[in-house]
Formats: structure tokens, C-alpha cells, sequence
């Protein structure tokens, strides 16, 4: 009935295994759980997972090469042999014991795509975290009713059930540069093909805080991923906020001024952001400063 899939990369997902697992033998259904490995360099990661294989109905296969975010997720796809794939990250962890028992409601001819949601654990991380920690209460973990006003937008593809049928129509891009937004890209050609995503409350912790200095730069990797899909015209400016934004910039002669920042104000933002309250304004401000800049010298 259910194949769950989980990427990994450098990362212990044991624990998230075992605990899927005991929820899917809980409701006495046909499932199997396969779980790849990108290439790892962690040996002590590869080591504890590789536990998951003596799990009945589970495996774990590490890669020869590392293929990607996008092609992995792709591969998983192709090795499942049930007609319902959950996708889940490997940071992440169901919060409920009736995570799959929720997901079981849904599974009908009515709908293609359920995206479950995200939410944060309420105590703050670190001071050096804070950054990430406090993005994503923000940014991504919405309530039902917010996701669905804007079901594609507000699509992580970090804990969803997808029609396999459907998945084999609209596949993540193996194309693009293993950069960022694969997910963004995703949900715009699911916007696209015209398959309705159902928002349901059935949320994963996201487990996996970078430092605040890690998640500055895959934010800038994300910013080139972003400009890369708009160069070659593979999504909607307007699609992605900061790159409408951007545009609405250039059409006003306003980008010059915002990528006019001296040293000292772009240091300034910097502490913030690497701070214990780290400002989403700022952040964005950050972010715009540095797209403007890539774009010029694109």
C-alpha cells in the first residue's frame, strides 16, 4: 500500500526509521520503507543506519557516488513498488503516534498529493542556531488553513504522500545545479500541471538546525538556484518571492540603490543575523543585496 522514502546524506535516521516503522505495523498494512544513502563520508552514520536493514520491510543502501537531492529523490521513486510513496527528509521525526494512521485517511481516488506539514520544537536552540530555528517558525511552519490558501507555495517536500502514478508525470528536475529550491521548482510544475495539493495537519518536527553561518550560505546557494531557474525560464519570476520583488526593482531603477549597501551596513546585518534575535527583515534584506548582485554579474 505505502512505500516510504527516505534520502540521507551524512545523516543518523535510524531512529526515524524505527519509529515509522512501528507506526506503519501499528495499522497492519502492506508497506516497505527504502531508504537511500547519497554517499556519505560519515562512517559512524553509515554504521548506526545501517541497522535499519535488519528491520522487517525496511532497507538501507549507500550509494557508490553522491547523485543528488533531486536525482535521489527520483531513484527512491523508481525502486518503490507500492502505488502510495511517502516522502520523508531524514531530519525530521512524526510528532504524533497517529502520523501514518492520518495520512491512511486521506488516501482515496479524490486526492493525488497530501503535504502534512512542519513545525518546530518550541525551545530555542543555541544562540549560534537561532537564525534557522526562527525562519523556519515563520516561515514555514503554517497552520493548515494558511497553507492552503496558497497550496503550492506553501509545499515542502519534506513530509508528503504522492500517487505514484502522478510522481512518474511531474518527477523532481535532475537537470538543475544540486544548489537549492529543487522542492520550489517541484511544486511549480505540480502548479502547472494542474494537480491539487491537500493541506492537512499532520506535522513532522524538523529536526536538522544548521548553524545560522551554514544557513546564510545555503541561502545564497538558494539565491543561485533561483536566478538559474529564471535564466533559463524554467519557473515564473513571480512565482518566488525575493525574485518578483527583485523584478519589480529593476522595472523601478531601484536595484542600483539596494546593492549600494557600504561594508559596515552589510557587517551589521551580519552579527544580527548570526546573533541570539536575528531579524527576517534584515535577513531579506540580506538576501536581496546578494541576488542584485549575482544578477549583475551574471
Amino acid at each position: 500500500m505505502i512505500s516510504v522514502l527516505i534520502p540521507t546524506y551524512n545523516y543518523t535516521i535510524f531512529p526515524l526509521v524505527q519509529k515509522v516503522h512501528q507506526l506503519l505495523t501499528a495499522e497492519k498494512i502492506d508497506f516497505e520503507i527504502i531508504c537511500l544513502d547519497d554517499a556519505s563520508t560519515n562512517p559512524s552514520s553509515i554504521d548506526e543506519n545501517d541497522e535499519i536493514n535488519a528491520l522487517e520491510h525496511a532497507s538501507y543502501q549507500v550509494l557508490k557516488v553522491n547523485i543528488g537531492r533531486s536525482r535521489i529523490r527520483n531513484l527512491l521513486a523508481d525502486t518503490a513498488k507500492f502505488d502510495w510513496l511517502l516522502f520523508l527528509d531524514a531530519d525530521v521525526m512524526p510528532i504524533k503516534d497517529d502520523f501514518i494512521k492520518n495520512y491512511l485517511k486521506f488516501i482515496s481516488n479524490e486526492h493525488d498529493i497530501i503535504y502534512g506539514g512542519i513545525k518546530y520544537v518550541p525551545n530555542k536552540p543555541d544562540a549560534a542556531q537561532r537564525l534557522r530555528w526562527h525562519y523556519g517558525n515563520l516561515r514555514e511552519a503554517l497552520a493548515t488553513e494558511k497553507r492552503s490558501r496558497k497550496p503550492y507555495v506553501s509545499f515542502l517536500t519534506l513530509n508528503f504522500l504522492i500517487r505514484k502514478s502522478v510522481f512518474k508525470k511531474v518527477k523532481f528536475n535532475e537537470d538543475i545545479p544540486n544548489l537549492r529550491h529543487e522542492d520550489t521548482l517541484f511544486s511549480y510544475q505540480l502548479q502547472q500541471a494542474e494537480v491539487p495539493i491537500l493541506h492537512i495537519n499532520n506535522p513532522v518536527y524538523h529536526l536538522g538546525i544548521e548553524s545560522s553561518k551554514e544557513f546564510l550560505r545555503k541561502s545564497l546557494d538558494s539565491l543561485k538556484a533561483a536566478l538559474y531557474f529564471k535564466q533559463h525560464k524554467l519557473i515564473d519570476p513571480e512565482y518566488i518571492k525575493i525574485l518578483a520583488f527583485h523584478k519589480k526593482l529593476k522595472k523601478a531603477k531601484l536595484d542600483r540603490a539596494a546593492a549600494s549597501l557600504p561594508k559596515s551596513t552589510l557587517r551589521h546585518i551580519e552579527r544580527n543575523l548570526l546573533g541570539p534575535k536575528p531579524s527576517l527583515r534584515l535577513f531579506d534584506l540580506y538576501r536581496l543585496y546578494h541576488l542584485i548582485q549575482l544578477d549583475r554579474n551574471a
